[in-house]
């Protein structure tokens, strides 16, 4: 703590800014907001103690390395404050804004395992906080951070265990249960506190969002509770479970930056309300991978209705249609070539289609992708998408080109 408290100060505070134009050593350091390698963070330790304490030194270049690692989820990494454990669990800021317009403004919000703040820093910005945190470095790096944005005085920081805090004056909650338990990670689904006293929190205020790891069971959620599965663009980031007073749907699926959602609310029901069931049929001259957040949230058939496509296997998340796909939802891919899978005939088929080199994708089928690739022997002149998969439950290949 006494060790971040140096890097508040007006020498640690000049010491980071130094760093971050790239002056920390003089020429040859690197542009503003460059990560220091461990050659140049050598270097520049030599010189900059002729100026500063040594530990001064230590924890900037450290904190000025976790800031350029930050650059890929805040906006403003390099005036804030991180620890390589906080910043690992830290939402980012496009999902950190998305969840925290679930709450209506004005609202109390508790931010439960707050921890360097993320969740926090977007929640202040409409709302009064109560930032509950037990690692009190954490704590004050959640702090020292809402005040860099200025939205500090919207936050009150509570040093505790959660299980320990009144809730009486909050309205909302929003909380992040810690998936270490100190250097060691937890098993997929379990966290600290478990996930069950994260539920009953709804007992004790109607408005709660837990935010999990993307690998939590739908079945997790009980009835009544929303879970919502967040990618920013195709890399899934988080699941948060919605108590039934936030709740809108069962399941749904966001894409951002877009804020795109699609939802478990049937798309295809008949008058009988009986979801129409979706087709199964050979892949046809398009094919769509979904989003991942799509498929993690079981809304694949919800969006083949949408879009008027059907499956190429009953377990297997891609779609298929005759027309270009237009949608957020997926890529789309222009077939070229489909046949059951042949892997001793397939270089030849790769060089009779023009074939330089092939982006792999394998679902629901076995096989070495490293060592297909090495095998290949390419030289043509375009680029294709090599799809190992299933097709009504056969190995089947489907070569690809982007659809433009």
């Amino acid at each position: 703590m006494e060790r971040f408290e140096a890097l508040l100060t007006s020498a640690g505070s000049e010491l980071l800014d130094r760093l971050a134009s790239g002056a920390g050593g003089g020429a040859g350091t690197g542009g503003a907001g460059a990560a220091v390698g461990p050659r140049q963070a050598l270097r520049l330790g030599t010189r900059l103690r002729a100026e500063y304490p040594t530990d001064l030194v230590v924890e900037a270049l450290g904190q000025h390395e976790l800031r350029a690692a930050a650059g890929s989820k805040f906006s403003r990494a390099m005036e804030m404050f991180f620890t390589r454990a906080g910043l690992e669990q830290a939402s980012p800021q496009a999902v950190a804004e998305h969840t925290a317009s679930r709450y209506a403004a004005g609202d109390i919000v508790a931010d439960l395992c707050c921890g360097i703040g993320g969740d926090m820093l977007a929640l202040a910005r409409q709302h009064q906080v109560i930032a509950v945190d037990v690692d009190p470095l954490h704590l004050r790096v959640a702090r020292a951070n809402a005040d860099v944005l200025g939205v500090g005085g919207n936050v009150t920081t509570v040093l505790s265990d959660v299980r320990d805090v009144g809730l009486a004056g909050a309205a909302a909650v929003f909380v992040d249960p810690a998936r270490r338990a100190g250097q060691r990670r937890l098993r997929t689904g379990d966290s600290e506190p478990p996930l069950s006293w994260c539920l009953e929190l709804a007992g004790r205020v109607a408005k709660v969002g837990i935010k999990a790891a993307p690998g939590l069971p739908r079945e997790a959620a009980p009835a009544g509770w929303e879970l919502e599965f967040i990618a920013v663009g195709r890399d899934l980031k988080e699941a948060v479970a919605w108590s039934p007073a936030l709740a809108t749907t069962g399941t749904r699926a966001t894409l951002l930056p877009g804020g795109h959602t699609l939802t478990s609310t049937p798309a295809g029901q008949g008058a009988s309300g009986v979801e129409a069931p979706v087709p199964v049929r050979a892949p046809g001259e398009y094919l769509l991978d979904p989003n991942p957040a799509v498929t993690r949230a079981g809304l694949v058939a919800e969006l083949a209705r949408e879009l008027g496509a059907w499956k190429i296997d009953g377990r297997i998340a891609f779609l298929s249609a005759d027309a270009p796909i237009r949608t957020p939802f997926g890529r789309s891919l222009r077939v070229i070539d489909s046949a059951p899978w042949n892997q001793k005939q397939l270089p030849a088929r790769l060089r009779a289609l023009d074939i330089r080199s092939v982006d792999i994708r394998r679902r629901g089928l076995a096989g070495d992708v490293d060592e297909l690739r090495k095998r290949l022997k390419l030289s043509g002149t375009r680029r294709a998408t090599l799809v190992m998969t299933r097709v009504d439950n056969r190995p089947w290949g489907l070569l690809c080109l982007a659809d433009e």
